[in-house]
């Protein structure tokens, strides 16, 4: 067994005990105890000491305990799926994909430990000069609830195989599943002690760490909201602030396509994980030959899907996280056919577990339209002209992901080109993430690609020029 609940916080913390809950029945799971703000500070001590010798391991040392906790993470499937089930409220569909990610994370890292890491520069001078990539030294990594593992590791893993040491701040809710589970992995792959610390806490943990001089890279996924206030502090501290944030991505239907095969997919962007998914596809914008026919089938989709317990009933759709966070979805779907869209499909809840929604008529008047709600409601909207859905699409201060559906990929193609958005699918819906892939929204969506592939090196290194000469240089005085 990997995680043991009385041995599961090797590092002891001083702020209050919390009691880990599973949101499908409210049963305990468990306790953790949260950090404090103290805590911040002994932490980050500990990981700056412990830095540089991990920053003078040789690649290949790096690059085989990343590899390892990859393989853990396969070999431990079982465990850390019910985790992710239980207290997160995933499907065990979407918990496997979500292990199978963390794991692509861990390998594509170990790559990214022997990668090359500068080059030779030409000179004016009688000297050799070159660039080379150093680890920044300490990286805040502040992780959500919705897919903790993968937004925890997907930041954690590259910046240990780049040489640094870790502070990760998991969300409570989610503290064993996108926070323990990864310190357990990583010290059973052999990571040195001092590398990798978890501190599950509040935003008051979370100020800290960005505080905190001796942190000078801060990896953050989570609302806009809470991203503005990190961006602000961090421009405060002059520190780089990597920011993956909200989002309310458009799906365009063209006139041109097969609603056959469309329909699973639309339901799947707005109803995966309850839609609790930043790339979840929050606007269908639907060409007005096809919108009723569209509006029928994404209803009657809705309607065959089964929500409840996702560990103990086979289920589409499981609970969302918290009160809190149903008490937004619902209010936001009143607020909406209050102002005069049409429900068509769900609307309804039993304690946490939302039914999958449908919302018709949706305006720039419609609060679930133009607001993210992180909740499985699917807003739909007609256009006539491709101008319009461009100028629709566009609109908003997101732009995280996008999805087109035609039977003409190379139109596809084109007008995604217009549509300014981190990432676009062409005949997909919004939802997609691949360790080799950069990942990243503009606007409010947080600052461009800082995940996947090389823009790892860019997040987590600085670039270093040096020049050497064979003799002491001269100058006129």
């Amino acid at each position: 067994m990997l995680l043991d609940t009385q041995t599961w916080q090797p590092q002891p913390l001083t702020g209050a005990e919390y009691t880990v809950t599973e949101p499908a029945t409210g049963e305990s799971l468990g306790t953790v105890t949260l950090a404090s703000e103290q805590d911040v500070e002994t932490a980050v001590r500990a990981a700056v000491t412990a830095q540089g010798a991990w920053a003078k391991t040789p690649y290949s040392g790096r690059a085989a305990v990343l590899r390892r906790a990859g393989d853990l993470l396969a070999a431990h499937t079982d465990e850390l799926r019910d985790w992710l089930v239980r207290e997160s409220g995933s499907v065990p569909a979407k918990a496997g994909l979500e292990l199978h990610v963390a794991a692509q994370e861990c390998y594509e890292a170990a790559a990214l430990a022997s990668h090359p890491t500068g080059q030779v520069l030409p000179s004016e001078a009688p000297r050799l000069s070159y660039t080379h990539r150093v680890p920044v030294g300490v990286v805040g990594v502040i992780a959500p609830f919705n897919a903790p593992l993968i937004l925890a590791v997907r930041s954690v893993a590259p910046a240990l195989a780049l040489g640094n040491a870790v502070v990760l701040k998991p969300d409570p809710r989610t503290a064993v599943c996108g926070g323990l589970a990864v310190a357990a992995v990583f010290a059973e792959a052999g990571l040195p002690e001092g590398l990798l610390h978890v501190l599950p806490g509040g935003p008051d943990v979370g100020q800290e760490l960005v505080a905190d001089p001796h942190v000078p890279v801060i990896s953050f996924t989570g609302s806009t909201a809470a991203g503005r206030a990190i961006a602000e502090a961090g421009g405060h501290h002059l520190k780089r602030v990597h920011l993956e944030l909200g989002g309310n991505s458009a799906l365009i239907v063209l006139a041109d396509a097969d609603l056959d095969a469309v329909v699973s997919s639309a339901a799947w962007g707005s109803f995966f994980h309850q839609g609790q998914i930043c790339m979840t596809t929050g606007r269908h914008l639907v060409h007005a030959s096809l919108y009723e026919d569209y509006v029928e089938r994404l209803a009657a989709k809705a309607d065959t899907l089964t929500v409840g317990d996702p560990y103990r009933e086979k289920v589409h759709l499981g609970p969302v996280i918290d009160a809190s966070q149903l008490a937004r979805i619902h209010g936001l779907v009143v607020a909406s056919t209050a102002r005069g869209a049409k429900l068509v499909a769900g609307g309804t809840h039993r304690g946490l577990f939302y039914r999958p929604t449908v919302l018709a008529g949706a305006d720039d008047t419609t609060p679930a339209y133009t607001e993210e709600v992180f909740g499985p409601v699917a807003p739909v909207r007609p256009f006539t002209t491709t101008e319009e859905a461009v100028g629709l699409a566009s609109a908003g201060p997101y732009g995280l992901s996008l999805g087109i559906v035609t039977r003409d990929a190379a139109r596809g193609l084109d007008l995604a080109e217009r549509i300014p958005t981190g990432m676009a699918h062409i005949n997909d819906q919004t939802v997609g993430d691949e360790a080799v892939a950069p990942f990243g929204g503009l606007a409010a969506s947080g600052t461009g690609a800082r995940f996947g592939g090389e823009a790892n090196l860019d997040a987590f290194t600085d670039l270093r020029w040096t020049t050497v000469r064979g003799d002491v240089a001269t100058y006129p005085f």
